[in-house]
C-alpha cells in the first residue's frame, strides 16, 4: 500500500511539471504570434507581457507549493501506511485471536460431542442399568418366591447332591362289598371265589381298610456321566404269618419295591433289587416307574394281568429312545395243583430257625427266572415282545421204604408274550391288549393259577397256561378318568398215566358241588360236598373311574367307584353239575370305593 501511493505522488508531481512546461511554450508561442499580428497591423497597440522570471518564480512557487502538497501526501501516506500497519497487525492478531476462537470453539465443539456422546452412553448405561435392575429384581424375586415355595412347599429334600422325594405316596381308605364272601381284606383272591352253592356264596361281606395307603421315597443323584437312583415303596397289605413268596416277595412292612439304579448317558441301564418284573408291560421303553397298571382299586389288580414284584437284576438298552431291549434275571417259585404224590418234595415251608415265614412253600429253585424284552414305540403306540425261561427241579424217592435211588427231577418251562397300548381320539381313548401263553408260567398271571402237576412217579409236569387282559380308558374331561378291562387266566387239562395222575382230572369227584357242605361232628361246615375238580380259568371283568376333586400344587385329591364281575370255572369230574362246560362255578359281584389323597 506504501508503494501504491509512492507511484501515485511520483506522477501527479510529472503530471505538474508537465502542464507548466506546456503553459510557457504555449505562451512563448502567443507571444511571437502577437508580435507578427503587429506586425502586420502596424498600428495596433503591443500589450505588456510578464517577465520569463516572473513566470519562472511563479512556477518555483507552484512546485514549492507542490512539494509541500506532495509532502503532505507523503505524510498522510505514512501516516496511513502506519494505519494500515496497524490495522494489518491489527487484522493479525484478529485472525490469530480468530483463530484461536475457532480452535477453542472447535475444542469446545469437539468437548461438546464428546460430551454428548458421553451423555448418551450415559443414558444408555443408565437405560441398561435400569432394565439390568428390573431383570435382577424380577429375578431376585422370582428366586426369592422358589425359596419361600421351596421351604414351606417344598418339591424334594436336597441332601448332598441327592434329590429325595415322596411324590406317589398316598392315603387311602377303601371299602369292598362282595356278593359271595371270601373272607379276603380289600385285596380278592381269584382262585377262592366261593362255588355258588357253598355256604360262602350264601353270604354277602362288606370289609374297609387304610393298609393300601403307600409310602414312597425316592433317591436320584448325578455322578459324571450316570444318574443314579434309589427306590422304595411299601404299604401295609403284608401280615406276618401269611406273606408268601408266591407272586409278590412282600413281607412286613411290606416291601413293594426297593431296588437301585445306575442309567447311564449312552442308554444303557442297570437295575437290581425287588422290582416289576420285565414281563409287566411299561409305558415308555423299559423303564421302572413306568410301569402300566389296570387303573383298578383292588390291590390285586384284575385278572389276565401278567406281572410279578419280585428280586430282580435287569440290564436294558435305549436305542435313539425308539427300541429298547432288555434282559432280567428273577427270583422264581413254583405253584404245584392236581395229583400231588408224597413220594417227592418241590420244596417246604420256611425254616422256623431262619427268616423265612414258616407258614408258607418255598420252592427250591434250580435257577433264576429268566426274562428278555424288547419294547418300539415308533411314534404311535408302545408295542412290546417278551420271553420267559423257568427252571423247576424237585427231589423224587421212587420207594417208599428207602431212599436209594432217589433222584433230582428238573425240566425247563416259559412263553412268549407280548402286547401294545395305543391312543386314540386326540389321546383321550386309549386301548391295549396283553397276553402271556406257554408252559408253566401260571404263576405270572393274575389269579396265580398252577404251573405245574406231578406224575404217579412224582417227576413233574408243567401245565399250559394262557393270560390275557384287554383295556380300554377315556378321558373325556381333565379331572375324570374311566376304565373297562375284560381278562382271564386259563390253566389247561393235564392228564398223566392214563387218566390217574395230573390236573383236571376226569376222575374227580364232582358230585357234590350242588350241595351246600354239612357240619361235620364239630359242627364246623365246610365249603362245599365233594367237589374236587381243579380250577379252569378266572375270567374278570371290570369297570370304574377316577375323579380329581383336586389336582394341583397341593397335591392331588381323587375319588373313583369299582364294580368287577368275576367267574371262576373249574374243570369238570364224575357226577359234576350239568353246566355247559361240564364243570362246577363260582361266581361274585363285587362294588369298591375309593378315596386317596397324594402327595405333590
Amino acid at each position: 500500500m506504501n508503494t501504491n501511493l509512492k507511484v501515485f505522488a511520483t506522477l501527479l508531481l510529472a503530471s505538474t511539471v508537465a502542464v507548466g512546461y506546456a503553459q510557457s511554450t504555449a505562451d512563448s508561442a502567443g507571444s511571437t504570434a502577437h508580435k507578427a499580428t503587429a506586425k502586420r497591423t502596424h498600428h495596433r497597440v503591443v500589450e505588456k507581457k510578464p517577465s520569463v522570471e516572473s513566470q519562472i518564480e511563479e512556477l518555483r512557487n507552484e512546485l514549492n507549493e507542490q512539494h509541500g502538497q506532495i509532502d503532505t501526501l507523503k505524510q498522510q501516506l505514512s501516516d496511513r501506511d502506519a494505519q494500515l500497519q496497524q490495522a494489518q497487525q491489527a487484522a493479525s492478531q484478529a485472525q490469530t485471536a480468530a483463530q484461536q476462537a475457532q480452535q477453542a470453539a472447535s475444542q469446545e465443539q469437539q468437548q461438546l460431542s464428546d460430551n454428548s456422546a458421553a451423555v448418551s452412553s450415559l443414558k444408555d448405561s443408565v437405560s441398561d442399568l435400569k432394565s439390568n435392575t428390573t431383570s435382577i429384581v424380577g429375578t431376585l424375586q422370582e428366586q426369592q418366591a422358589s425359596v419361600k415355595k421351596a421351604i414351606e412347599h417344598p418339591d424334594a429334600i436336597h441332601f448332598k447332591g441327592v434329590t429325595i422325594s415322596p411324590t406317589g405316596s398316598f392315603i387311602e381308605a377303601a371299602t369292598v362289598w362282595r356278593s359271595a364272601a371270601t373272607g379276603d381284606d380289600i385285596n380278592t383272591h381269584f382262585t377262592a371265589i366261593p362255588l355258588e352253592n357253598s355256604g360262602q356264596a350264601q353270604l354277602s361281606e362288606f370289609y374297609g381298610s387304610g393298609r393300601q395307603s403307600r409310602l414312597v421315597i425316592k433317591a436320584v443323584g448325578h455322578a459324571g456321566n450316570a444318574t443314579l437312583t434309589g427306590y422304595y415303596e411299601m404299604d401295609w397289605l403284608g401280615a406276618g404269618v401269611t406273606s408268601n413268596n408266591n407272586q409278590s416277595n412282600s413281607y412286613v412292612i411290606r416291601q413293594r419295591q426297593l431296588w437301585a439304579q445306575a442309567a447311564l448317558h449312552n442308554g444303557w441301564t442297570f437295575t437290581g433289587g425287588q422290582m416289576w418284573s420285565l414281563t409287566t408291560e411299561t409305558t415308555h421303553g423299559l423303564d421302572n416307574g413306568t410301569e402300566i397298571l389296570p387303573g383298578v382299586i383292588d390291590p390285586q389288580y384284575t385278572a389276565g394281568f401278567v406281572w410279578n414284584r419280585q428280586y430282580g437284576f435287569r440290564v436294558s438298552k435305549d436305542f435313539g429312545n425308539k427300541v429298547w431291549i432288555g434282559a432280567a434275571a428273577e427270583n422264581d417259585q413254583a405253584l404245584p395243583g392236581g395229583s400231588s404224590p408224597t413220594n417227592q418234595f418241590l420244596g417246604q415251608a420256611g425254616d422256623t430257625g431262619g427268616l423265612y415265614d414258616n407258614q408258607s412253600n418255598y420252592s427250591y429253585n434250580l435257577a433264576p427266572e429268566m426274562v428278555a424284552k424288547v419294547a418300539f414305540e415308533p411314534g404311535w403306540g408302545h408295542y412290546e415282545l417278551f420271553g420267559v425261561a423257568r427252571f423247576f427241579q424237585n427231589r423224587v424217592y421212587p420207594s417208599s421204604t428207602t431212599a436209594a435211588g432217589a433222584y433230582n427231577d428238573s425240566t425247563v418251562g416259559g412263553g412268549i408274550g407280548g402286547g401294545f397300548r395305543v391312543p386314540l381320539a386326540h389321546k383321550k381313548l386309549s386301548v391295549g391288549l396283553k397276553g402271556l401263553w406257554g408252559d408253566g408260567v401260571g404263576r405270572m398271571g393274575d389269579s396265580t393259577i398252577a404251573d405245574l402237576t406231578f406224575r404217579s412217579d412224582g417227576q413233574m409236569s408243567l401245565l399250559h397256561t394262557f393270560s390275557a387282559l384287554s383295556t380300554l380308558e377315556a378321558s373325556p374331561t381333565k379331572r375324570l378318568s374311566l376304565y373297562f378291562n375284560y381278562g382271564g387266566d386259563y390253566v389247561g387239562r393235564d392228564l398223566l398215566n392214563g387218566g390217574k395222575s395230573g390236573y383236571g382230572l376226569y376222575s374227580a369227584d364232582m358230585s357234590g358241588c350242588n350241595t351246600e357242605g354239612l357240619p361235620a361232628g364239630s359242627y364246623t361246615p365246610s365249603a362245599t360236598g365233594n367237589c374236587k375238580g381243579n380250577n379252569k380259568d378266572v375270567q374278570e371283568f371290570s369297570s370304574g373311574y377316577w375323579y380329581n376333586f383336586y389336582d394341583g400344587s397341593m397335591g392331588r385329591l381323587r375319588q373313583g367307584i369299582q364294580y368287577s364281575y368275576i367267574r371262576r370255572d373249574l374243570w369238570s369230574g364224575t357226577g359234576g353239575p350239568l353246566n355247559p362246560d361240564g364243570g362246577a362255578k363260582g361266581t361274585d359281584n363285587i362294588f369298591e370305593t375309593s378315596l386317596r389323597y397324594y402327595l405333590p
